[in-house]
């Protein structure tokens, strides 16, 4: 008995190529309105200040225009997978929106922002929590992302924590 195999015509690798295009297109059309939202373009990034300590207190970042951002988690510990509050004072600017990123610093974390509301003039809270990490000590940084009408400002502060 003869086996018969079907070999592919000239028609189906040409759909196949087509619709291999098409899911392409589409990726790539999701990845361009995604981006923004995960690295928004920053207007101005102040520096990490090394002597900030948020364990012991808010802490407090300047812009080169004389505003300043300050910023405090609690409880002080900073303990991983717990609910952390979350401070920001931001005198002088027309924010829209504040939302605190927590990156880490040397290993990708995945996307943690966390949007706060205004509880009075010029100051947001919220709620935040850090993911576990398979480090013993990790290096966090608490990105405060300032959105205003000209554009998104970022004080980053850094933190480490440490499991037990």
């Amino acid at each position: 008995m003869r086996t018969v195999t079907a070999s592919p015509t000239r028609t189906t690798i040409l759909l196949w190529g087509v619709l291999g295009l098409l899911l392409a297109g589409v990726v790539a059309v999701a990845v361009q309105k995604v981006w923004p939202i995960l690295y928004p373009p920053l207007l101005q990034v102040t520096e990490p200040d090394p002597d900030c300590d948020l364990r012991a207190g808010p802490c407090t970042a300047r812009f080169p225009d004389g505003r300043a951002v300050s910023f405090a988690i609690t409880p002080p510990a900073i303990p991983i997978a717990t609910p952390l509050r979350l401070v920001v004072e931001a005198s002088g600017f027309a924010t829209t929106a504040v939302e605190v990123d927590f990156v880490g610093v040397d290993m990708n974390m995945g996307f943690n922002r966390v949007t706060l509301r205004e509880v009075r003039s010029g100051r947001y809270e919220g709620q935040g929590m850090l993911p576990v990490c398979a480090r013993a000590r990790m290096i966090w940084e608490a990105r405060v992302l300032l959105h205003t009408p000209e554009g998104i400002l970022a004080a980053p502060f850094r933190f480490a924590t440490e499991r037990h």
